[in-house]
């Protein structure tokens, strides 16, 4: 059981290199789209998805350095934190790949742009180490057993 608090802290990891990925795009790619005669990123609900997905994404990698410091130090909660950590990143990272895709329209189906992959690609981090379910479950019993 020990060696999966490592694997959930590898795929949270892999879920925020993703979404970090996605966030770049996105802020590229409102920069150059016109609308209106001006970049999307002129517009306010677009600073605004942004500014979400740019929270979310530090909210996620600060739980998962946190629960690599209690993995690292064999601390006992390291298993629920993972478990928190691994949820949160791979839950907001797909969010943050949907609103990326939500920004670039019917572009970000396409495989021009890379959103498309990152789409398909972040899905199943939800599913590996574990299900985002049993994450819940985890972090439930352990707070319980307090």
């Amino acid at each position: 059981m020990a060696g999966l608090d490592g694997g959930r802290l590898n795929i949270g990891a892999c879920s925020l290199g993703g979404a970090q990925r996605c966030l770049d795009e996105a802020i590229r790619y409102t920069k150059e789209r016109q609308q209106f005669g001006q970049p999307v990123a002129e517009f306010q609900n677009t600073q605004f998805t942004l500014a979400d997905m740019a929270t979310d994404l530090e909210a996620a990698r600060a739980l998962l350095y946190l629960a690599a410091a209690k993995v690292t130090a064999n601390a006992p909660d390291k298993s629920r934190f993972s478990a928190m950590a691994k949820r949160l990143a791979t839950d907001n990272g797909s969010a943050i790949v949907d609103a990326a895709l939500q920004l670039h329209g019917g572009y970000g189906y396409l495989k021009d742009y890379p959103i498309e992959r990152f789409w398909r690609d972040l899905r199943v981090h939800s599913i590996l180490e574990g299900t985002n379910q049993v994450m819940r479950m985890i972090v439930g019993r352990d707070l319980l057993r307090q």
